[in-house]
C-alpha cells in the first residue's frame, strides 16, 4: 500500500491551533490559495466574535454600544442558530444568558465548518481528503472516489496523552467538550453553575456548528441525563463520567455502558 502524502498547515486564530489536513494533493496552486482564503476568513470571523478584542461586534453589543441588527450581518446569522438550538436543546446550550448576547460555545464549530465547506470542500477534486483541525473539534471531508477514512483518536480524560477509543469517519465532524484540557469551564445555563460528574464527550454529526452544541450540551445535562441523545440527530458519540463509565450511542439508541474502573491508574 503506498504511503499517503499527506501535507499539514498549521495557523493559530480564534484562541486556538488550527491544522488543515491535505491528502495526496495534486500539485495545483488553487490548493494553497484555498487554504490561505480559509484561514484568513477564519480570522475575519475572529475579528467579529471574538470576546476577547474590545473592538469586535460582540464585545460592542456587550457593552451596550452596537445592535445586533446593525452589527456584521453574520451576526445575526449566528444568533437566529443560537435561539434554535437553544430551543431544541431544552435550554442546555444558550447564548445570552450571562447578561448578554455570548455566542462563544457555537462560534468556532460554526465558523470552522463555513469556512472549510466554502473553501476547502471544493479541493476534492485535487485532492483524496482534506481535514480541518481547530483545537481538537474536526470537519473531515473524502472523495467521492476515494477508499480514505480519517481514524480519530478520543483522549482519554482521565489519562493525559493516552487514546480512549478510535472512530472511523469518511465524510463528517467530531467535537469533544469537557473539562480535561481546559478545566471546569462549562456552565450550565438553566442554573448559572458549572458543571460536573462528565469528564469528556465527543459527538459524531454531519455538521461541526451542530456536534460542538450537542457536545457542549450534553456536558450541561450531565451523567444522569442521556435524554438529549434522541432529540440530537448525531450519528454517534462517546461519554465519559467522572467516576468511571462510559456510554456511548448510535444514532439516538444507546448501545453500550461500561466501567471503566479496570482502566485506572
Amino acid at each position: 500500500m503506498t504511503t499517503p502524502d499527506i501535507h499539514v498547515h498549521v495557523e493559530h486564530t480564534m484562541g486556538t491551533a488550527i491544522s488543515i489536513h491535505i491528502v495526496d494533493p495534486r500539485d495545483d496552486p488553487a490548493v494553497r490559495d484555498a487554504v490561505r482564503a480559509c484561514v484568513e476568513e477564519l480570522r475575519d470571523i475572529d475579528r467579529v466574535f471574538s470576546p476577547y478584542r474590545a473592538d469586535s461586534d460582540i464585545s460592542r453589543i456587550r457593552a451596550g454600544d452596537l445592535r445586533i441588527r446593525d452589527a456584521d450581518p453574520r451576526v445575526a446569522e449566528v444568533a437566529a442558530a443560537c435561539a434554535d438550538y437553544e430551543h431544541a436543546t431544552g435550554g442546555l446550550f444558550a447564548a445570552s444568558w450571562r447578561g448578554g448576547f455570548d455566542p462563544t460555545g457555537y462560534v468556532k464549530g460554526w465558523a470552522v465548518e463555513h469556512a472549510s465547506r466554502r473553501h476547502l470542500a471544493p479541493l476534492l477534486a485535487s485532492a483524496r481528503a482534506i481535514g480541518i483541525n481547530a483545537g481538537g473539534d474536526l470537519q473531515l471531508f473524502t472523495a467521492q472516489d476515494s477508499d480514505w477514512v480519517w481514524d480519530v483518536g478520543i483522549a482519554d480524560p482521565r489519562r493525559p496523552g493516552s487514546v480512549l477509543a478510535t472512530m472511523q469517519v469518511t465524510n463528517g465532524a467530531v467535537a469533544t467538550s469537557g473539562p480535561a484540557e481546559r478545566g471546569s469551564h462549562i456552565i450550565d445555563p438553566r442554573t448559572g453553575h458549572r458543571t460536573h460528574g462528565i469528564a469528556s464527550v465527543t459527538v459524531v454529526a454531519d455538521s461541526l456548528a451542530h456536534a460542538d452544541v450537542w457536545a457542549t450540551a450534553a456536558v450541561a445535562a450531565g451523567p444522569s441525563d442521556t435524554t438529549w441523545i434522541a432529540a440530537s440527530r448525531t450519528s454517534t458519540g462517546m461519554l465519559v463520567t467522572d467516576n468511571g463509565a462510559i456510554a456511548r450511542w448510535i444514532g439516538s439508541t444507546p448501545v453500550e455502558v461500561t466501567s471503566l474502573s479496570s482502566w485506572a491508574a
